[in-house]
């Protein structure tokens, strides 16, 4: 019977994967987005049924009505359009094929696997005849992967309607093994935050010339120093969070030697902590300080020609205790040095943090629980964004997580190649959402 409920999940994945979501920043088909949506009503007719369907140019909200409007709303997210799939895949990326036990697709993961397998939670309570006390809104959105705008006019939506939610629930955190290097156990990663996002364009200036009498201190060479200075990352500060040191603790029991020491000791080995995580990872790097990855460069149009100007963009995520205006403060100075000048081309949204002490958190930690007894939830500042950073003003309280084991061939298949849920994972998540609605 598991086995059997377990491949009727992975066939209505597959078939959501081989429909093409893929959003694009320069024209956005809406019309594939609306043919997604009938297909989603033909899928789960149960839901569709007691739901109240708003269409946000491709963006889906849902509202299945509660039995006690005295009580808070709570909010469940995912989206369904997808990147771009390049590259040579073992299966075809929209093929939905499954196989060795597993749905290969884009999207698999990220994250129409978790909007189906919720959809499907709330699919089969209604089929057995259960309204929720609360109200209970759903949100698919078909711009998570190009900005969010989709999520944000819903937000903006909600706000305007006076609804506030006890409870947000999105994209996120999976559970994994040894999520940052040397936790010798599996981990139920749920995020709390995330960290802000803003993108930079440094642009470095000259007279220009012929490259046959190159003058000293190009563009291009100005622009290489301050790269190469920024990647060290000394203009922002280092700092260990509250949600850093409990993630730090709620690992320890799996770890062995200083590491095991340390992380059971945070406050003491604090100092040593800052200087031996960036060396374990860049998520560990990350974890502790804004960072800046340079994504497009520019510089002249000719090979023998010194450009009058030449640019490069930067992609910052910044920490919650630096900020955004800190952030790029430092960053802005650093460039100054070398005479280049600083532009915010995307100003971002700052999101705020969770308490992994509060009702919420501990509400998911105890569903963690009760359908993965043998996984630890941990709660960790996410480094990625999602669409719940634009539920702030509407929620105190999103959390990021969604109820898939994964390998770390997975996890790195997410925006890459060969992107694949296991089979088994997916009943399992079913039953996490079905407890969450009711439970909540």
């Amino acid at each position: 019977m598991s086995e059997n409920r377990a491949m009727q999940y992975a066939e209505i994945l597959s078939k959501l994967i081989k429909i093409e979501t893929i959003s694009s920043r320069e024209k956005q088909d809406v019309t594939k987005f609306l043919a997604f949506h009938e297909v989603l009503r033909e899928t789960f007719p149960n839901l569709f049924s007691v739901v109240e369907a708003e269409n946000f140019d491709g963006s889906l909200l849902l509202k299945w009505k509660g039995t006690d409007p005295s009580l808070e709303p709570v909010l469940l997210m995912n989206h369904h359009d997808v990147v771009e799939a390049s590259g040579e895949w073992t299966h075809p990326a929209f093929s939905g094929e499954i196989a060795d036990g597993r749905v290969w697709g884009r999207g698999t993961l990220d994250t129409k696997g978790g909007m189906a397998m919720m959809f499907q939670a709330a699919e089969e309570l209604i089929k057995e005849g259960y309204t929720p006390k609360r109200d209970t809104y759903f949100v698919t959105a078909s711009t998570e992967e190009i900005g969010g705008e989709g999520g944000a006019a819903i937000s903006n939506a909600l706000y305007e309607r006076n609804i506030r939610f006890h409870m947000v629930l999105d994209e996120g955190g999976m559970i994994l093994h040894d999520p940052i290097g040397g936790a010798d156990g599996t981990f139920a990663m749920i995020g709390v935050g995330e960290k802000g996002y803003v993108d930079l364009k440094f642009i470095a200036k000259s007279n220009g010339g012929h490259a046959s009498a190159p003058g000293k201190n190009t563009p291009l060479v100005r622009l290489g120093k301050f790269m190469a200075e920024a990647e060290k990352a000394e203009c922002f500060d280092v700092y260990m969070s509250d949600t850093v040191k409990e993630m730090l603790s709620r690992f320890s029991p799996t770890m062995s030697g200083i590491m095991k020491t340390a992380c059971s000791n945070v406050n003491a080995f604090k100092p040593v902590l800052k200087k031996v995580m960036p060396m374990i990872s860049p998520a560990g790097a990350a974890l502790l300080r804004t960072t800046l990855a340079f994504t497009m460069s520019k510089g002249s149009d000719g090979t023998n020609v010194i450009p009058q100007e030449a640019w490069v963009v930067g992609n910052m995520r910044f920490s919650h205790h630096q900020g955004k205006k800190s952030s790029v403060d430092a960053i802005t100075a650093l460039a100054k040095k070398y005479d280049i000048e600083t532009v915010v081309t995307d100003d971002g949204i700052e999101s705020g943090i969770t308490d992994f002490k509060g009702e919420a958190f501990r509400f998911i930690e105890k569903a963690v629980g009760e359908i993965f007894p043998d996984y630890r939830p941990v709660p960790y500042i996410m480094n990625a964004a999602t669409d719940s950073r634009y539920f702030g003003k509407v929620c105190d309280n999103c959390l990021r997580f969604v109820p898939f084991k994964i390998d770390k061939q997975q996890l790195d298949s997410v925006h890459g190649i060969d992107e694949n849920v296991d089979v088994a994972t997916l009943a399992p998540a079913v039953d996490f959402y079905k407890y969450v609605i009711k439970e909540v």
